[in-house]
């Protein structure tokens, strides 16, 4: 097979690969009794501030009609709170503002704070503020979507990675999202969920979309907010730090996180091969920037480069789901603009 990376033929994925002729065909529905037998699940990757791709590509899935077409969804990171906004319904855009007006600040993404033991990112400012002020998730409409959001979370001292679906109340929903963006050492030592140390989900599972594969999903739309582009062979300078850092969190922790990246690794080698020829079994189909396109980093605070990133990814979601040429994006000829819309507010929240 030709290599899967190869960009002079700009085809990264099949128009009608099994996930994407699925969607189109639930434009338009509502959870429920699907007759098509089959159980599509939405994987949403986060990774602090490398979530405003999958917001973006979130707003784009509601664009087109497309929110009521999952059966479940599967999260991590920052990719959980877009999830959560995705669920409570509303106007998408307003919330993928989150990115570019209310995180990219100081109060938020402090790289100062890197060797100092505080963190590099304030997720009290984000959980105490943001989701419950100034741009507020409504908890409840989540608790009662009839589409499960499956929080994926990594236990310290078990070694495991869980993805609770059922919440007891909105509180225990945000301490799930809070226990999924709990991102090794940008926040320092480990969050509590239901009394067990927990960290970022990315840690034991690198990709959501392993989760929606473990609960039975027959075909998944997955969102990963890192280019399409080769894994590096072996892990980088940084993840090794993040290996070391926490093996001395809990001894085995390191090594489940180098494992667990290493599998993923030479899966996204073989996704990348499957949206272009699918085969049998499982359907998934992984939808990320382009690789030319612009990529953030996790403590990105530059707003034009998360504008940007937002409309890219906006524009990919946009072309595979009605069968776009990428040389259109390529080139320019296609392209997604953000809406600027009025909101009223009181007190500090939305109304409306």
């Amino acid at each position: 097979m030709s290599d899967p990376y190869a960009h002079d033929a700009d085809r990264y994925w099949s128009d009608d690969h099994p996930v994407l002729e699925l969607l189109r065909a639930r434009a338009g529905t509502a959870p429920g009794a699907r007759p098509d037998g089959c159980k599509l699940g939405l994987a949403v990757e986060g990774g602090g501030m490398r979530g405003v791709t999958s917001a973006a590509m979130l707003v784009a899935l509601d664009d087109l009609g497309l929110r009521g077409a999952f059966d479940a969804v599967y999260a991590t990171s920052s990719g959980a709170i877009n999830a959560a906004y995705f669920l409570a319904g509303g106007d998408c855009w307003y919330p993928l503002t989150i990115y570019f007006d209310d995180l990219a600040t100081n109060r938020f993404v402090d790289l100062r704070q890197m060797f100092t033991g505080r963190p590099v990112l304030n997720l009290d400012y984000a959980f105490g503020e943001v989701l419950e002020t100034v741009k507020p998730l409504d908890f409840e409409r989540v608790l009662k979507s009839p589409v499960e959001l499956h929080v994926v979370i990594s236990e310290v001292d078990s070694l495991a990675a869980i993805g609770p679906h059922e919440f007891e109340s909105r509180e225990d929903l945000k301490s799930a999202l809070r226990a999924s963006c709990w991102m090794p050492v940008a926040v320092p030592g480990a969050g509590v969920f239901r009394g067990e140390r927990v960290l970022d989900g990315g840690v034991l599972t690198a990709h959501p979309h392993l989760a929606a594969i473990e609960d039975g999903c027959t075909h998944v739309l997955s969102l990963s907010t890192k280019p399409i582009k080769p894994p590096p062979p072996r892990l980088t300078p940084g993840r090794r730090y993040s290996v070391a850092y926490l093996e001395r969190l809990r001894r085995g922790l390191g090594k489940a996180y180098a494992v667990s990246q290493a599998r993923y690794r030479e899966q996204r080698r073989r996704l990348q091969r499957w949206m272009i020829a699918p085969g049998d079994g499982v359907q998934v189909l992984d939808l990320a920037p382009l690789p030319w396109m612009r990529e953030v980093a996790n403590g990105t605070k530059s707003r034009d480069a998360l504008v940007t990133a937002a409309r890219e990814a906006h524009a990919v979601m946009a072309a595979a789901v009605q069968g776009v040429p990428v040389q259109e994006l390529r080139d320019g000829s296609f392209r997604s603009v953000p809406r600027i819309t009025t909101v009223r507010t009181a007190d500090g929240r939305r109304i409306g």
